[in-house]
């Protein structure tokens, strides 16, 4: 029995970070790789928090990367540079910055699992990359979750008063904890066919090789 949506579409769980550049990029080669192959996937995302107990003012990105992993100004330099020229050609814009912050994204979550019930999921996280690498947005702060909620048209109101209530956190939790016990330690983290987890960014050649054979064992 082959796994496959309603419609069907492959389907791919994502577990990834809106704070993570690989995140975004293993997406984009990954949607490069789609394209290439004709192979149409319903993609599913998950929750994943890279700095869980971070404070809500979040730290300047360059010390925490120095902090956490001991990446030196010069590292810092270069690995910005490498994503922003991948991240070119993949038509998205990383916009790197001195003063750039980074900052825990449960509530971000959070305004995801909702998005994911009216089928917007999707859409607000690729608003969230773009809010957080492209434009520098403090994706802590509820009123610019909503704000960038109301940017893809859902209702404003109805996301601020979700983040005001909290009524997803616990189904964000035990989402997290879930992957976390299938041994997701590092994102992305991508399960095709809710059988073939492929970790990291892959490149847009070996995600084409990656669909072609889970296509080739749908069709067997």
């Amino acid at each position: 029995m082959t796994t496959t949506t309603e419609t069907g579409s492959l389907r791919i769980d994502i577990v990834s970070d809106v704070v993570c550049p690989w995140c975004i990029i293993g997406y984009k080669q990954l949607e490069s790789a789609m394209a290439e192959t004709g192979i149409d996937a319903d993609i599913h995302w998950h929750p994943f928090e890279l700095n869980p107990r971070m404070a809500a003012a979040g730290e300047n990105l360059r010390a925490h990367l120095a902090a956490k992993y001991g990446t030196t100004l010069e590292g810092s330099i270069r690995a910005r540079a490498k994503l922003t020229a991948m991240g070119a050609e993949l038509d998205f814009a990383f916009n790197y910055a001195d003063d750039m912050r980074i900052y825990n994204t449960f509530r971000a979550h959070q305004l995801l699992h909702w998005a994911g019930q009216q089928g917007r999921q999707h859409d607000l996280k690729m608003a969230l990359f773009g809010a957080f690498f492209t434009d520098r947005k403090n994706i802590d702060d509820p009123h610019i979750l909503a704000d960038v909620a109301g940017g893809i048209g859902l209702d404003r109101n109805d996301a601020a008063a979700v983040l005001v209530a909290g009524e997803f956190a616990e189904a964000v939790r035990e989402e997290e904890t879930f992957w976390m016990s299938r041994g997701i330690s590092g994102v992305p983290a991508m399960i095709f066919d809710e059988k073939y987890l492929v970790s990291g960014a892959q490149g847009v050649a070996n995600y084409t090789s990656i669909l072609n054979q889970v296509a080739e064992h749908l069709a067997a």
